[in-house]
């Protein structure tokens, strides 16, 4: 039978785990949830059920997990705690200061409703996640680098898109060029946030808004954009629909470190991403470890988790015979 999976919200993240769907056989949409009216939601996949947010929890026996595609600012915080006292649930949490937080809010619900959820999936924080974690064992006498973008961050933009006086707006992550570089060389250099990116945003503004007090507002924005160089750039509706239309992302985790008698001999481990749709290949990290969760609450393992509490093998459709046959 297939893991019935429903969908909360109606973004680009929530399309990108629906496009998801359609390429793993063993799964299948059954409901999108939406604040929207249902009328208006016009899915990419014909026959999909819509359906009123406050309508979910009539939903408790029909749907395996929930994939919550809310934004991590305002909608995370309330929503997976909320959703997770009724459903198995996922969500791609980013706020990496508060991850803690949510985790003890999370698991309190799931554990004390006797469901699983793991919060935090996608490509950072989840797949960059595990390969510092696999990066720190491996060369446990080393330093640790992520690097993010060129591209647009979900999560920063939904952060700008929420400043009152801003209609529209879209926030890009660079990676310092000199400072990607010298950790490539292995010299394993001290860098400050600053020193490592900057932030690039270009935002549509409301009709007669402040348009000091937005740019105050977003550069002083703490988790954001406090620790970073930030240019705000005022465009049109027309400029940001001709130019800032794709959601491009990517980025880099190199772990450098010492081995032998006295560190004589210097290796660097490096992980990257290049990501034509942020929210596709989110929405796809997303499904697989949907499948995770299915598979441990039907062993009764319940209460949150994280990527890191989460055996590879679990993500698979394939058997554990198939995976050694095929991949090992």
């Amino acid at each position: 039978m297939a893991i019935r999976i429903g969908i909360l919200g109606y973004g680009n993240l929530a399309k990108g785990v629906e496009l998801a769907i359609r390429q793993n056989p063993d799964m299948e949409l059954v409901t999108v949830f939406t604040r929207r009216d249902p009328s208006t939601v016009k899915t990419l996949t014909p026959g999909v059920n819509v359906a009123p947010v406050f309508e979910a929890p009539e939903y408790k026996d029909k749907i395996d997990v929930l994939v919550i595609c809310g934004g991590s600012a305002t909608d995370l915080p309330t929503q997976t705690p909320e959703y997770a006292s009724m459903f198995n649930v996922i969500d791609s949490f980013d706020t990496h200061a508060k991850i803690p937080e949510h985790f003890a809010n999370v698991d309190k619900a799931a554990a004390g409703s006797s469901h699983t959820a793991l919060i935090s999936g996608g490509w950072d924080p989840g797949m960059f996640s595990i390969n510092r974690l696999y990066g720190s064992c491996i060369l446990p006498e080393g330093k640790d680098y992520t690097f993010w973008g060129k591209g647009v961050s979900q999560g920063h933009s939904d952060a700008i898109r929420r400043v009152p006086g801003v209609k529209n707006g879209k926030q890009y992550t660079i990676p310092v060029d000199e400072a990607l570089e010298a950790v490539r060389s292995g010299s394993e250099p001290e860098l400050t946030t600053r020193q490592k990116h900057t932030r690039e945003c270009f935002v549509v503004a409301e009709e007669g808004a402040d348009l000091a007090l937005i740019e105050k507002t977003i550069k002083e924005m703490p988790n954001y954009f406090a620790d970073y160089d930030t240019t705000v750039h005022f465009i049109s509706e027309e400029e940001f629909a001709r130019d800032h239309s794709r959601i491009n992302h990517g980025g880099f985790v190199f772990r450098t470190g010492k081995t032998g008698v006295n560190g004589e001999n210097r290796h660097v481990i490096e992980y990257s991403l290049k990501l034509d749709s942020n929210p596709e290949f989110t929405g796809s990290v997303l499904t697989a470890y949907a499948r995770a969760i299915y598979r441990l609450s039907q062993k009764g393992d319940f209460g949150c988790k994280t990527v890191f509490d989460i055996a590879p093998a679990l993500l698979s459709p394939l058997s554990g015979e198939e995976l050694r046959a095929h991949l090992l």
